[in-house]
């Protein structure tokens, strides 16, 4: 945005680099965090493991307390590890460079109406280098 900024949480699903949930906030208060989580287990199911790095909403007892009342194993990128995090980097990557920088939204329903279109582009229609050109949309990660 032009002026301000906003907070973009997104859980993704290693196996297929899928976006599954993902919020926008202005503040960095743990309460969007939390909606993502939920909406991604809800809508998909619970994961063996979420990994997540060590940022204060991912670290609260909060959000953590969802995972492990759910079974879930937490796992927490080392400090300063960003390779422990290097899909979730690259998506901010894409997203800025094919989304964000191109269009430089006015307003927050804007941006989050801008966001969410192009997660669904690259949910399903996006390219990936790393899958030899394909797209997301015939991935299914394993049962």
């Amino acid at each position: 945005m032009r002026r301000g900024f906003l907070n973009l949480v997104a859980i993704m699903e290693w196996a297929t680099r899928r976006v599954l949930a993902w919020r926008l906030s202005n503040t960095m208060d743990v309460e969007f965090c939390i909606e993502a989580l939920e909406d991604a287990l809800r809508l998909h199911g619970r994961p063996e493991i979420f990994n997540t790095d060590q940022g204060s909403q991912f670290t609260s007892p909060r959000f953590t307390q969802i995972l492990l009342g759910a079974a879930v194993t937490v796992s927490m990128d080392g400090r300063g590890r960003w390779t422990d995090n290097v899909m979730p980097e690259r998506l901010w990557r894409s997203l800025k460079h094919g989304c964000v920088y191109l269009h430089a939204f006015e307003t927050g329903s804007a941006a989050r109406s801008g966001i969410g279109r192009w997660i669904d582009f690259y949910n399903t229609e996006r390219p990936h280098c790393a899958l030899g050109g394909r797209t997301l949309r015939p991935i299914r990660a394993p049962v």
